[in-house]
C-alpha cells in the first residue's frame, strides 16, 4: 500500500482530546542548559547558515567541505567535497584531547556479568575488530552485516566498519534466519558478524543456528565471524567462520581510520515496508553524524559527567542515533544493558539506575506503560534521585503515561521530552528542549532548530490552529535519508508523492490553539467512524487515563451503520478485575473525555498485547483478529503465543 493510499483523499484527522496541564522549566535547570531560545531564531534565520556553523565546530575533518548543501528534491547532499571518519569522530579525538579514561559505556549482562569500557578501551577494540576485517578481504565499500544480541563487541563491529568505510547493516538479533538472509541479499554483505547467542528473560537465545540458515541462502557472504557469549560451543563451518576471540584478539591495535567523503554510505537499516520487500533505508557519514551528535547534546542537555542511558536495542534506529553514534561523538558515558526489564524481577531497571547514579533516562512509552501495570512498588524500593531528565520515543506518548513517568520514576522533579522521530529521518526533529520549552504531557511540542515541520489537509494545505491531519517536513536536514537502498523510484513513491515538494512518511498530527505538535500515529491507524477521521491513540490515552487501565489499544472493525466502529483492547493494571460494568465505565470514560463519537463499541480485556521487540503495538495483527481474518506476518512479534490468547477470547469481546 502506498503512502498515498494510506492517506486517502478524506477529511483531515479531528482533533478531539486536549490536555491543559502545562509544565514551566525548573529555572535552576534552564541557568545550566546547554541550549536557550535564541537558538531557534538563528536556526530559523538562516537553516543552512545554522547547520554550516554546527558541522564546523562538532565534527572533526579531514578535507573542510565547500558548498554546505545541494538539494534536488528529493535527493539532498549535505557538506559537498568534505572527508572526515566516523569511527574517528566518535572515539580518536576524544583520547587524543586526553579523554582515554573517561568510561564509553558500562554494560550489564542479563545475568549479572559486567564490563567497563573507556575510550582508550573502545579505540583499542575498535582497531583491532578493524584489522580482522581487512584481513577477511574487507575494503571500503564493501558490505558487513552485523547480527547481535547487546553486548559491547555490537557497537565495536559498527565503528569497526565506519573505520575502514564498510557501510554496515545491523539486523536486530530477534529476527529469524529468513528476515536475516533477505537483508543480506538485498544489499550483497561480503562478512556477517554474530554471535553464538544471548540472554533474554533467563535464557540462553540462540542466534548463531539462525545465522547457519541464513547464509545457505545469503552467497555473498564469503567469512562470518562468531562472538563466544556462552562458552558452550556451537557448530563452525570450516574456512568460512571465525571465532571472534581468535580473529580479532590477535590483530594490531592500531588501524588508521580511512578518510570518506560526506555522502559516503555509513550503514543501511532496513524498516519494513508495506510489500513483503524491506526497505534498506541509506543513512550517509556526515549529515548523519552531525544530526546524531547535535540533537544528543541539545535535547539530553548532555554533561560531561552524566550517565545517560538509552534502554533501547541497538538494532533499532534509536540505538544507532542515540545508544552509539551521537553519545560517542559528544564523549559522553552510557549505559548498554543486554536484557528484559522483567528479569529477574520488575525492578532491574531501576537497580542499575541507583547502581549507576543514572542521569538521563530515553525509553519507550510501551516500556513505561508496562511499568505502570506492575505499580508503583517496584521504582520506590531504588533510589533514583540521581536521575535529572527523563525521555521518550518510539510511539506517541500517552498523557497519563507521561504524567506517571515524570512524577514516579522523576519524583515530580526532572522535567520529560518526548521525542518524534523515524529510522529514515536519522535523528530527532519533534522535542522539547529541556530548560526552555515549557511541556504538555503527550506533546511532544514543536520542531527542533533547523527543522520546518508543518500539519497539512489531505489537499496539502496547511491546517489552522487546533485542526489535525498529515505531519510533513518542508525542507532538508542533515540526518535524512538518502534513499531506498537500489530503489530510487520507490524512495520518491514512498516518502514524497503524497504531498509534491514536501517529505510524509504516514504520521498523522494536530496543533493546538498555542502551535504544540501532537503525534497521533499512523495515518493508516486512523479509523473512519461515521465520517469522523479518528486518531487510535486518542482513545487509547483516554483509555490509559482511567484510573483502572494500564493499557489500550484500539483499531477499526468493519460496521455496517457507521463505516468503522472502534475495537477496544485493554489491559488492566496489577489487581483490577475484569467486569462488565467495568467495560461500560470504561466506554463511557472514552465519551466523556472525548466525545459520543469515540466510544468503544466493542472492548476485550486482554492479558498483553502483540507487540515486536522494539516494543510497537502490531495494530495489523489486532485488526485481522478483530475482523476474523487469517493473520498476517508475525515473524517480528516479541511473543506469538499472545495473539492465540487474544483470539481464544475474540468470542468473549463485549459489544455495546
Amino acid at each position: 500500500m502506498s503512502v498515498e493510499s494510506q492517506a486517502g483523499r478524506g477529511p483531515e484527522i479531528e482533533n478531539l482530546l486536549a490536555e491543559k496541564r502545562t509544565f514551566p522549566p525548573d529555572p535552576a535547570f534552564t541557568a545550566r542548559a546547554n541550549v536557550t531560545a535564541a537558538i531557534y531564531d538563528e536556526a530559523n534565520a538562516d537553516y543552512v547558515g545554522f547547520w554550516e556553523r554546527q558541522a564546523k565546530e562538532r565534527l572533526s575533518w579531514y578535507t573542510p567541505f565547500g558548498e554546505t548543501l545541494q538539494w534536488d528534491l528529493p535527493d539532498a547532499k549535505w557538506f559537498v567535497g568534505g572527508e572526515l571518519n566516523v569511527a574517528y569522530n566518535c572515539v580518536d579525538r576524544h583520547v587524543e584531547r586526553g579523554l582515554g579514561d573517561r568510561v564509553a559505556y558500562h554494560w550489564i549482562g542479563e545475568p549479572g556479568d559486567t564490563r567497563t569500557l573507556t575510550y582508550a578501551d573502545l579505540l583499542r577494540e575498535v582497531s583491532k575488530a578493524a584489522n580482522a576485517l581487512l584481513e577477511l578481504g574487507v575494503r571500503t565499500g564493501d558490505r558487513v552485516a552485523i547480527y547481535l544480541p547487546m553486548i559491547p563487541e555490537l557497537p565495536i563491529a559498527m565503528l569497526a566498519c565506519a573505520r575502514i568505510g564498510a557501510p554496515h547493516t545491523v539486523v536486530f538479533g530477534g529476527f529469524s534466519a529468513e528476515a536475516l538472509s533477505g537483508r543480506i541479499n538485498d544489499c550483497g554483505a561480503k562478512v556477517l558478524i554474530t554471535a553464538d547467542g544471548g540472554w533474554r528473560r533467563g535464557k540462553k537465545v540462540g542466534l548463531k543456528h539462525h545465522a547457519d540458515e541464513a547464509c545457505t541462502d545469503a552467497p555473498t557472504i564469503e567469512h562470518v565471524i562468531v562472538v563466544d557469549r556462552f562458552g558452550d560451543g556451537v557448530h563452525m563451518v570450516p574456512r568460512r567462520d571465525h571465532w571472534w576471540h581468535d580473529i580479532v584478539d590477535r590483530q594490531s591495535e592500531s588501524c588508521p581510520p580511512v578518510p570518506v567523503d560526506a555522502e559516503h554510505m555509513l550503514y543501511l537499516l532496513y524498516t519494513s515496508g508495506t510489500t513483503a520487500k524491506p526497505k534498506g533505508i541509506l543513512h550517509t557519514s556526515a549529515g548523519y553524524l552531525l544530526g546524531s551528535a547535535f540533537t544528543h547534546w541539545a535535547v539530553f542537555d548532555i554533561k560531561p559527567d552524566d550517565v545517560y542511558w538509552c534502554a533501547a536495542d541497538i538494532g533499532w534506529v534509536t540505538g544507532h542515533s542515540y545508544i552509539v553514534y551521537g553519545p560517542l561523538a559528544n564523549a559522553s558515558t552510557g549505559i548498554i544493558y543486554e536484557g528484559a526489564p522483567d528479569t529477574p524481577e520488575w525492578d532491574r531497571w531501576w537497580q542499575i539506575v541507583e547502581d549507576y547514579k543514572v542521569t538521563i533516562l530515553y525509553t519507550a512509552p510501551t516500556a513505561i506503560r508496562a511499568f505502570m501495570k506492575q505499580g508503583e512498588t517496584h521504582p520506590a524500593g531504588h533510589d533514583l534521585s540521581s536521575l535529572r531528565l527523563l525521555g521518550s520515543v518510539g510511539e506517541p506518548i500517552n498523557p497519563e503515561a507521561w504524567r506517571w513517568y515524570r512524577e514516579v520514576i522523576g519524583g515530580d522533579r526532572v522535567p520529560v521530552v518526548d521525542t518524534w522521530w523515524q529510522t529514515e529521518t536519522g535523528m530527532i526533529l519533534i522535542s522539547p528542549l529541556p530548560g526552555v520549552t515549557t511541556t504538555k504531557p503527550g506533546s511532544a511540542t514543536f520542531p527542533m532548530p533547523g527543522i520546518e515541520a508543518d500539519v497539512v489537509d489531505a489537499d496539502g494545505r496547511s491546517v489552522p490552529l487546533g485542526g489535525g491531519g498529515y505531519l510533513v517536513l518542508k525542507r532538508p536536514w542533515p540526518a535524512m535519508l538518502r534513499g531506498i537502498y537500489g530503489d530510487p523510484e520507490r524512495y520518491r513513491q514512498t516518502y514524497w508523492s503524497r504531498f509534491p515538494g514536501m517529505y510524509f512518511a504516514g504520521d498523522g498530527a494536530k496543533r493546538d490553539e498555542e502551535g504544540y505538535l501532537w503525534l497521533l500515529g499512523r495515518v493508516d491507524d486512523v479509523m473512519n467512524v461515521a465520517g469522523h477521521r479518528i486518531s487510535t491513540t486518542e482513545v487509547e490515552s483516554a483509555l490509559v487515563d482511567h484510573r483502572s487501565v494500564a493499557e489500550a489499544a484500539v483499531v477499526g472493525k468493519t460496521d455496517a451503520i457507521s463505516g468503522q466502529a472502534i475495537f477496544a483492547f485493554v489491559i488492566l493494571k496489577a489487581g483490577q478485575q475484569p467486569s462488565d460494568a467495568l467495560g461500560v465505565q470504561l466506554r463511557e470514560h472514552v465519551a466523556y473525555v472525548i466525545g459520543p463519537i469515540a466510544r468503544p463499541k466493542y472492548l476485550m480485556f486482554v492479558p498483553d498485547l502483540p507487540k515486536t521487540r522494539s516494543g510497537k503495538i502490531m495494530r495489523r495483527l489486532l485488526r485481522d483478529i478483530a475482523e476474523g481474518r487469517a493473520l498476517g506476518d508475525v515473524t517480528t512479534l516479541a511473543d506469538a503465543n499472545v495473539v492465540d490468547t487474544i483470539r481464544s477470547n475474540t468470542g468473549q469481546a463485549e459489544e455495546e
